[in-house]
């Protein structure tokens, strides 16, 4: 399988315009395959309860922090997300030496939600990854299809203050930490010998493998991939060009630069085609604990043709404020991929926001003119809400009820835009 999907990227000071870190990622699916974007409150939970993940169950901790969540609807983990401490996850297809293949395990995606549930700092999100990968593993098809579709996962994973890539093979692994500067992450693994926290076998392995002499410097990347980095860095790959334009803003990056990449389409971020880009997330962090992070998701297909769309976590969200228009439907037990053997029917899954932005990109395609003026309006609401989060992100939360119903009214102001069209 060669790497096709995905690419994660953050940005912290002093590669940024201000005192904040902004974190994005593009989630690259298959093209039928419907994202929806949900929010589940902090909640405490009895000792002994279980908690069922996509395909297998865990055991629950006591206390669980709110999320915000980008997932493929079919699956119960996410694809990225933030929590109310402000960390943010993007997970990444990568693929090595070590086989893939195996039983159903906890998926990559599962494992993003459950950082994000149980960590309230970025390195403590990479202690619960590599807790949970010891104790169940990972594995298990990551596409809703009869066939299978396996990888090992990298995790991008951000806070106030910091950044650490978690990269994954098996039940192995290594981490890097980045304090400043930028990074970003493709299907590739890319810690090379700046090691930060790594599995406790992860050498000694490798040279049980016959992949490293133990003598030579240690890169995990080299050790790990089918081949050298060399490959990573070639000409034309997704992550080159990543890495170049966040260069070309250094110093300068902003919420709108990281759309704005997320958005390429001649680099290859914003994908097209079998595998497209299903959804995007871009989040803004003040290093100020007293400033809110600002998140903003899509919830449809190509960021090019779609709005992001604000979410801040504060009081008082419940479920009579949950973005309902970006939820899909829910089959429980009957689902298909709950029923063994899996996946023998595909359900309806698109949630009404999706339904009108299928409509919409549409009439895109088939009427220029008319599609310029729809992408004009999606832009300017986009700014209006932009401009509107500047003030926050610079000022602070005045009155905190104001901002219960952020997202779901931003949804319903660009249905309303799709509703002109």
């Amino acid at each position: 399988m060669h790497p096709s999907s995905c690419d994660t990227f953050v940005a912290l000071p002093p590669s940024t315009e201000r005192q904040c870190i902004i974190f994005g990622k593009n989630s690259d699916r298959p093209c039928d395959e419907v994202q929806e974007v949900v929010y589940f409150p902090a909640r405490d939970f009895d000792a002994g309860e279980k908690v069922e993940c996509t395909y297998i169950e865990i055991e629950q901790v006591a206390h669980t922090y709110a999320v915000m969540l980008s997932k493929p609807a079919w699956l119960w983990g996410a694809e990225m997300g933030a929590n109310e401490h402000q960390v943010c996850i993007g997970n990444e297809a990568v693929w090595g030496r070590e086989s893939a293949d195996g039983d159903e395990a906890l998926l990559g995606m599962d494992l993003v939600r459950l950082g994000l549930e149980r960590a309230d700092t970025a390195e403590k999100a990479v202690d619960v990854i590599t807790e949970l990968l010891k104790k169940y593993g990972q594995g298990g098809s990551c596409m809703e299809d009869q066939g299978s579709f396996t990888y090992h996962n990298s995790f991008l994973i951000s806070d106030r203050k910091e950044a650490w890539l978690l990269e994954t093979s098996g039940k192995h692994w290594a981490a890097e930490r980045r304090q400043a500067g930028y990074r970003n992450i493709s299907n590739e693994y890319s810690i090379k010998t700046k090691i930060d926290k790594e599995h406790p076998e992860l050498r000694k392995y490798a040279q049980s493998k016959g992949w490293w002499d133990g003598k030579t410097q240690f890169n995990f990347s080299t050790v790990y991939s089918f081949t050298t980095t060399a490959r990573i860095d070639a000409a034309g790959s997704r992550y080159c060009e990543g890495k170049k334009l966040l260069k070309k803003s250094n110093g300068h990056i902003t919420a709108e630069t990281m759309m704005d990449i997320l958005r390429d389409k001649e680099s290859g971020i914003n994908m097209e085609g079998m595998f497209m880009t299903t959804g995007s997330m871009v989040s803004v962090i003040p290093t100020d604990p007293s400033l809110p992070g600002v998140h903003y998701f899509t919830a449809t297909p190509d960021p090019e043709r779609s709005v992001f769309k604000p979410f801040i976590f504060v009081k008082n969200i419940n479920t009579i404020n949950l973005p309902k228009e970006t939820t899909s439907p829910s089959y429980g037990a009957d689902d298909p991929v709950k029923k063994k053997p899996r996946f023998q029917s595909k359900p309806d899954r698109k949630h009404k926001l999706f339904v009108k932005h299928e409509l919409v990109a549409a009439i895109m395609e088939s009427f220029k003119d008319r599609g310029k003026k729809i992408t004009e309006n999606m832009r300017r609401l986009e700014k209006e809400k932009m401009t509107e989060m500047e003030e926050i992100l610079s000022h602070g939360i005045k009155e905190p009820d104001l901002l219960v119903n952020l997202f779901p009214s931003c949804v319903q102001e660009e249905m309303a835009v799709y509703g002109k069209s």
